[in-house]
């Protein structure tokens, strides 16, 4: 009895306020963010930035790991020569160097090493800046829901929707202005 009660006080709500009550209208949009990555400006500055530093720890890597090719050589072509104190001692050289290149490689390169975090603390202003501008554009325009169609989530949106090139234009002026 309850039950039909219940659907009846239902269907009697609905009929007495409209649907349009209940509807919020929603605006849906899209970014395209590779796109913002590889097209704003002050991204394409972070990056050549992050590969001249990488760059040069590359080198240094590369540096060690001759000094460690040059070591080995050695012990290989002298083995017969040196005497064993020598070649223990040259033995405990290169296992050293070794020693020193693995931990410059993890402090560099490693999960948290220090590419990862000149990665982020490159990158991370920039995507607040472009949330920011995305929040702006949103608020200003009355969208319900901006989604990311650059992870490919996206099947279908009509053009229309995509926000991406408003955003890039805001933030490549933001960009402009703050030289």
């Amino acid at each position: 009895m309850k039950k039909v009660a219940l659907f009846i006080l239902s269907l009697y709500l609905v009929s007495i306020f409209p649907t349009q009550v209940f509807a919020q209208e929603v605006k849906i949009g899209y970014v395209d963010t590779v796109k913002l990555f590889s097209e704003y400006k002050e991204t394409v500055q972070a990056e050549e930035t992050y590969k001249k530093e990488v760059d040069a720890w590359k080198k240094k890597a590369s540096e060690m790991e001759s000094e460690l090719a040059q070591l080995r050589d050695e012990i290989q072509s002298q083995s017969l020569m040196l005497s064993e104190d020598k070649l223990a001692e040259k033995k405990l050289i290169f296992e050293k160097k070794l020693k020193e290149y693995k931990q410059y490689m993890d402090d560099i390169f490693g999960d948290n090493g220090q590419a990862a975090k000149r990665n982020k603390e490159l990158t991370q202003p920039i995507v607040e800046k472009i949330n920011a501008v995305i929040a702006k554009i949103a608020e200003e325009e009355g969208y319900t829901i901006i989604l990311d169609s650059g992870q490919g989530n996206i099947l279908f949106a009509k053009k229309e929707l995509d926000l991406t090139d408003k955003v890039l234009e805001r933030l490549q002026s933001q960009f402009e202005s703050n030289k």
